[in-house]
């Protein structure tokens, strides 16, 4: 399918084309026939399935068939969990919207000062996107107008959510009763609380569940290095990031902590990059985004919790410097690269303790990674080898339960496991199954040698 196949205006499609995307994901082939027609819209769309635009064109070309009845009023509404997703999606709305004489596109989010969002709050501002905390606090105040919002979007309604913003949210749907759409995505549609409020918010809405990414990862090419130590861990990594087929790379590490010392590790060795990590001051965190999408800097260095609602479409490599702590965050992790009909590459750097995490994730992607190795970096230890229990058979009355192989290290086969074997006096004493009959025999031919003195001892 091509986006010419679906009713949008050629101004949207030039857009499209300035943007080089080839064809429709499965989330906007899906949604934006359906969202041009005026229907609620209620889709499973996780991480780097093309869900901006799904939502954008749609209320883009809204804004072109129905013209403007009150200037000066937001006709689209956005919410999304974090402010650096809210600046990435309004700045995809103002690319797709580039021909749209007079489209005016602002954001309203946290850590900015009242006063540099004061032209979104009085000026003419057709699309609006917003963080709900932010939003509530000039909504109570009586600083925004949500009265003329036609069409609101609930992007990553799952992380509002969990991030405690279900109450805030419940509050902007009721007082924007007036609307006539509206579109709520979500990567899970998982879970009681969700449902309720889905339920709430979206009236007769079309339902859709696009794969997950772990169908969407044949255009991700994974990899794996074994390291030896975290040292050993560290010169892979920056072996790697010296590649010049490394164009733009997104390193995850697991805490803050490991973030401070990696980050000072590549500063020390003169590397070039940005950095993410919680409880940053914002014109910080803001600055550093800024570097890595204009490539002012090709690496990006960051906590799961940081990178939140980053949304890049040229990412080349998402590096693994720390492995996640559970398979669907090594999803949404490497759904950061092959973007907009890239290809992209994910590399896991494994040490010893990491060897299970990487097993739980390829039974849950499906996918086997290929090892690969740097000549001059080589593991010199073997790949340690974990199994699970074994699953129980329905006739074995569960007697039978799988021990757990031992560990082995890098790079060979496990040695043959030896049998268990307990030194017990007896068994020194007595070797085998004891004779009972023979031992009765001899013990008969030593009273009739001595009667006397067995039976003297036995009377004794």
């Amino acid at each position: 399918m091509e986006f010419s196949e679906f009713e949008l205006d050629e101004k949207l499609l030039n857009a499209i084309g300035d943007l080089q995307y080839k064809k429709p994901t499965k989330v906007q082939e899906a949604v934006i026939p359906e969202a041009l027609d005026g229907h609620d819209i209620l889709a499973e769309s996780p991480t780097g399935t093309g869900k901006t635009a799904a939502y954008i064109l749609p209320a883009l070309q809204h804004l072109i068939d129905f013209p403007s009845k009150k200037l000066g009023l937001a006709r689209i509404l956005v919410l999304v969990p974090t402010r650096e997703l809210a600046l990435q999606v309004s700045e995809h709305a103002r690319d797709l919207g580039k021909y749209l004489k007079g489209l005016s596109v602002g954001t309203l989010i946290g850590g900015v000062e009242h006063e540099e969002q004061l032209p979104v709050l009085t000026g003419k501002t057709d699309i609006v996107i917003a963080t709900p905390g932010r939003l509530i606090e000039y909504l109570r105040k009586e600083m925004f107008d949500i009265r003329a919002v036609e069409i609101l979007v609930l992007d990553e309604a799952d992380r509002m959510l969990d991030m405690g913003f279900i109450d805030n949210v419940r509050e902007i749907s009721r007082a924007a009763y007036r609307r006539e759409q509206t579109f709520l995505f979500s990567a899970t549609l998982e879970g009681e609380i969700l449902n309720r409020f889905a339920n709430t918010v979206l009236k007769d809405p079309v339902e859709f569940h696009v794969d997950a990414p772990r169908s969407e990862h044949k255009k991700i090419n994974q990899y794996k290095y074994y390291a030896d130590s975290l040292e050993h861990k560290t010169l892979l990594l920056e072996a790697l990031l010296r590649d010049k087929a490394v164009e733009k790379a997104l390193v995850f590490v697991k805490t803050r902590e490991g973030l401070q010392n990696l980050i000072s590790r590549l500063d020390r060795d003169g590397f070039s990059f940005s950095y993410l990590r919680g409880e940053m001051d914002q014109e910080k965190r803001l600055e550093g985004l800024r570097k890595f999408t204009d490539n002012t800097v090709r690496i990006l260095v960051a906590t799961d919790v940081a990178a939140r609602g980053i949304d890049i479409t040229d990412i080349t490599h998402v590096i693994n410097f720390d492995m996640p702590r559970t398979a669907d965050v090594y999803v949404h992790r490497i759904g950061r690269t092959a973007r907009a009909g890239r290809k992209g590459t994910a590399i896991n750097l494994v040490e010893a303790h990491d060897v299970p995490m990487l097993e739980k994730v390829q039974r849950y992607t499906g996918d086997i990674q290929d090892t690969r190795v740097i000549d001059s970096l080589r593991p010199k230890n073997r790949v340690p080898e974990f199994s699970g229990k074994k699953k129980k058979s329905r006739d074995d009355g569960g007697k039978d339960r799988a021990k757990n192989s031992k560990k082995g290290s890098f790079g060979g086969e496990k040695p043959e496991k030896k049998p268990h074997s307990k030194d017990r006096l007896r068994d020194k004493k007595n070797k085998g199954k004891p004779d009972f009959a023979a031992k009765r025999a001899k013990k008969a031919l030593r009273n009739e040698a001595a009667p006397d003195e067995t039976r003297n001892g036995e009377e004794s």
